[in-house]
């Protein structure tokens, strides 16, 4: 095995199309199963689909799983079936959608989910109904992580005064993920057994990074008591940056990937690390 496919293993992404019937945790243990032998030790996903739903699901790879949280919270955007229990104009459930389910919204988890069942405030970005047929309608949702879309029916329904469930349901993004570059477990497997076309399907990991942080860059000979997990003074950086407090960064050398910085801003030192990525031999 050569360097770079050893490297994108131990941190890498694969963005994966999810089918029906599986779970999220079946996915990830699939694939870490179907890549042992070449030196895959965990895996993680990188937000759950339930079972029935399909579409993008991002499989982190080896110390990959450490990013995990870093993604989670991102947008995410679906496009489903509803069945609404009585018929109604299609002009109402839109004027209803735009008053009340456009902007900040509040959610109680569903009674069967995993998540403490208390109301938490969420963002829909879009909601829009593009078909309708009888009683079905096929919708597009683009939201905040953590959003429930299932239960966003459910209230819908309620507040039409006719009551609707959620009959189908795909995720098409996933933050930077989308289901354009992603590949499903039929493409994966034949990957598996060719090296070559492996390494096209995984995404390194610090340039899913670069898409979503801001980054910094440091000296070349300040990189090895970084590395060491040292924070970042900002006489170490190539260049000033006036980032606020508390903000999540990148730290790049050159080309080469630090870690994941949060920013202090406290006298001279700028930055303390949130996760440091240690040299892959």
């Amino acid at each position: 095995m050569n360097l770079e496919l050893k490297k994108l293993l131990e941190f890498g992404i694969l963005n994966i199309d999810k089918s029906s019937g599986p779970t999220s945790f079946n996915i990830s243990d699939f694939i870490r199963k179907k890549m042992t032998n070449l030196g895959v030790r965990k895996t993680s996903h990188f937000g759950t689909l339930d079972p029935k739903v399909t579409g993008v699901l991002p499989i982190a790879l080896n110390r990959a799983c450490k990013l995990t949280g870093y993604f989670l919270g991102h947008d995410k955007e679906y496009i489903g079936v509803m069945k609404l229990h009585e018929e109604i104009e299609l002009g109402k459930i839109q004027k209803v959608i735009d008053e009340k389910f456009i902007g900040k919204i509040k959610q109680v988890p569903p009674v069967r989910s995993s998540v403490k069942r208390r109301e938490r405030e969420r963002e829909i970005k879009k909601f829009e109904i593009l078909e309708k047929d009888g009683l079905n309608l096929l919708f597009a949702v683009e939201c905040e992580g953590g959003t429930y879309i299932r239960k966003l029916i459910h209230d819908l329904g309620k507040e039409l005064g006719v009551g609707a469930h959620m009959l189908e349901l795909r995720r098409i993004r996933a933050g930077i993920f989308s289901e354009e570059n992603s590949i499903n477990l039929y493409e994966f497997e034949r990957a598996v057994e060719d090296e070559e076309k492996l390494k096209k399907i995984i995404i390194p990991a610090e340039e899913a990074i670069k898409k979503i942080y801001p980054i910094i860059k440091i000296k070349k000979e300040c990189t090895d008591k970084v590395l060491q997990g040292q924070p970042i003074y900002l006489e170490e950086l190539t260049e000033k940056k006036d980032y606020k407090k508390d903000l999540i960064i990148a730290a790049f050398c050159e080309e080469k990937f630090i870690g994941i910085y949060k920013v202090i801003n406290e006298k001279r030192m700028f930055a303390k690390s949130e996760f440091v990525m240690q040299q892959i031999k």
